[in-house]
């Protein structure tokens, strides 16, 4: 009995990165910093949020005394969200934020995102998701329509490949060489998805880089 392949193994992890309101001005020179440090941005958008809806975003801080100026502050401006992606994303990227205060962080911390652009505990510039639970719930939170699925790298990703998607490859290019059409990313694309769109009718299309 032949032995059934198991499901690649995932090595790469995400995590949620804000640019928040005050320093949304510093966009280019923060995400220059973030892709020089090894991730790679999954998803951006530019959005304003509401205070309830940043209530919501922070409801692990709900009760604590910096609660209503948090809300405030976060919903004072738009603010630009990423998903990030690398091995130990999560982690790499807390130590690249530095301390939660940003007074702390100038002294202990010099070269980190917050002491360069914060400027006290409640406007840190940055916000990170602090452990994995919280970034698929941060991710979902402002990606409602992105299907959160870890990344394959290295021999997992060839496994991927061999699996998923060589055969579907496979397939479409031997029936373009029976059919030689004249429009061959027709067949290629539509004829082999499983997902084929209805005649006439265009398939929606998120822009990741939107303002909303």
């Amino acid at each position: 009995m032949q032995a059934l392949m198991s499901e690649p193994h995932i090595y790469v992890e995400r995590t949620l990165a804000l640019i928040k309101p005050d320093v949304i001005d510093k966009e280019e020179e923060i995400e220059d910093i973030i892709l020089r440090s090894g991730f790679t941005i999954v998803q951006k958008r530019k959005l304003q949020l509401s205070p309830e809806q940043c209530s919501n975003f922070y409801a692990d801080q709900y009760g604590k005394m910096f609660f209503p100026n948090l809300t405030a502050y976060m919903s004072s401006g738009p603010l630009v969200a990423m998903v990030l992606a690398r091995h130990n994303a999560i982690a790499y990227w807390k130590e690249l934020l530095g301390p939660s205060n940003s007074i702390r962080a100038k002294e202990t911390h010099p070269d980190s995102l917050r002491a360069i652009y914060g400027t006290d505990d409640l406007r840190n510039a940055v916000h990170g998701s602090v452990r994995f639970s919280s970034a698929e719930r941060e991710i979902r939170f402002m990606f409602p329509e992105v299907i959160i699925e870890p990344i394959p790298v290295g021999q997992a990703a060839k496994d991927y490949l061999n699996l998923y998607v060589n055969p579907t490859l496979l397939a479409g290019l031997t029936e373009l060489c029976k059919q030689k059409p004249a429009d061959p990313l027709v067949p290629l694309i539509c004829g082999n998805s499983p997902m084929k769109p209805s005649t006439g009718v265009q398939p929606f299309s998120y822009d990741p880089f939107s303002v909303t």
